[in-house]
């Protein structure tokens, strides 16, 4: 293999790098990721996740795996998100599950569990649990409760093109800007047209279909609304659409970096953050912001 070959494969591996890590962030910082959270009974720890997105027609179960102790009784505590009414209680019972396995079925573990009341699209509820060993109270989240949003059902056939195409586009943006760095013009032109179009195909055209099965709704970012995850889509389609006019007739590689970093820039917004959410009184979707852990989604 040529050191040509070893470079190109070098930069790839940098552009994946990239993509993966991007992904990565982009999934675990979002606002409908599980929140994490841990309580300590006599000097054992329980460790469990909170669920903080549900999809319509499913079961919303809140599953607390307290490692088979059976000693631990709790509640869980719902409200509608940003509605002034009282908390509702309901016991958590014991419940075997089987536990997701990458292949397969996986092991049945049992957990303290009870299913919260479905929304209908971009409704929200907000949650703390209260847990009892023996007489000694804690409360789960109390002073911060987690909030957790309804969606529609998105077919897989719409949600994973709109997957793949985000993807690529990150990863052609990123070897597009290696390929700038390196002065390789042919390349450049090349996965600057793949990232455009990738762009176009998942964010302008799937990224609006996946919300309207999602939220009942294909846009509602600008100009009909604040709904961050469209509206960073719409920054980085204008980006990469003044980078692409501005190089039609003359190389101007420096459009493609600052088209870049805008993209790289808009996706490390959490994805759904700032997203739509139902006005309770008036029924209406709008956009909402939740506070959680000193980060603002």
């Amino acid at each position: 293999m040529n050191t040509r070959k070893i470079k190109h494969i070098f930069f790839w591996i940098i552009a994946i790098t990239i993509t993966v890590s991007s992904a990565i962030y982009q999934k675990k910082t979002g606002p409908t990721y599980p929140k994490t959270v841990e309580v300590n009974f006599s000097g054992e720890n329980y460790k469990f996740n909170l669920i903080r997105s549900s999809e319509i027609g499913t079961p919303c179960d809140i599953n607390i795996d307290l490692k088979g102790n059976t000693e631990i009784t709790g509640s869980v505590f719902y409200k509608k998100y940003k509605v002034n009414e009282p908390w509702t209680e309901l016991k958590l019972k014991e419940k075997t599950i089987n536990k997701k396995a990458f292949f397969g079925k996986g092991d049945e573990q049992k957990v303290l569990s009870e299913t919260l009341p479905s929304q209908q699209e971009a409704g929200k509820l907000e949650y703390f649990l209260e847990l009892n060993k023996n007489g000694a109270i804690q409360f789960v989240e109390k002073e911060n409760p987690v909030v957790i949003r309804f969606k529609g059902a998105v077919p897989t056939y719409v949600l994973l093109p709109h997957i793949i195409f985000m993807f690529l586009t990150m990863l052609f943006a990123s070897i597009t800007f290696i390929y700038v760095l390196a002065k390789n013009t042919k390349n450049t032109k090349k996965y600057a047209y793949f990232t455009f179009f990738s762009l176009i195909i998942g964010g302008m055209i799937l990224g609006p279909i996946v919300q309207k099965y999602a939220f009942s709704e294909f846009w509602t970012g600008i100009p009909f609304g604040w709904d961050l995850t469209d509206n960073k889509t719409l920054i980085a389609f204008v980006a990469w659409t003044i980078a692409i006019i501005l190089n039609l007739k003359k190389q101007r590689p420096l459009a493609y970096i600052i088209s870049t970093l805008i993209l790289y820039a808009v996706f490390t917004i959490p994805h759904s953050a700032f997203g739509s959410e139902l006005n309770y009184e008036t029924g209406k979707i709008t956009q909402g912001i939740v506070i959680q852990n000193f980060m603002i989604f």
